[in-house]
C-alpha cells in the first residue's frame, strides 16, 4: 500500500524543485548571457571594457540586484565560477 503511494507523495517534491529551479528566470537568460560574454571575450577585449559604464539595460539588471539580496545571491552563484576562472586567466585578479 506505501509503495502506490509514494509516486503520488514525489509529485508535490518534484514540482517545488521545478519552481525554486524557475524562480529568476530572467535572471537565468541574463547570467547566460554575462557568462558567454566572458567564456567568449580575449583578455584584451575585457581589460578594454573594464573601465566603460555599463549600458542602460546592463544598469537596470544592477540596479535590480542591489535591491534584491536573494536574486543578487541567485545570480552571483550562477556567474562566479566561469568569470572568476576567466578573470584569473587574462590577470585581473591575484
Amino acid at each position: 500500500m506505501n509503495k502506490r503511494l509514494l509516486p503520488y507523495a514525489l509529485i508535490p517534491v518534484s514540482l517545488a524543485a521545478g519552481v525554486a529551479f524557475a524562480q529568476y528566470p530572467v535572471l537565468d537568460l541574463i547570467a547566460g548571457r554575462v557568462t558567454q560574454r566572458y567564456q567568449s571575450a580575449t583578455c584584451e577585449q575585457l581589460w578594454q571594457s573594464r573601465g566603460k559604464p555599463p549600458s542602460a539595460e546592463e544598469q537596470r539588471a544592477i540596479d535590480f540586484l542591489r535591491n534584491d539580496p536573494q536574486a543578487r545571491q541567485y545570480f552571483f552563484n550562477q556567474i562566479a565560477g566561469p568569470v572568476m576562472n576567466k578573470m584569473f586567466e587574462c590577470g585581473m585578479i591575484p
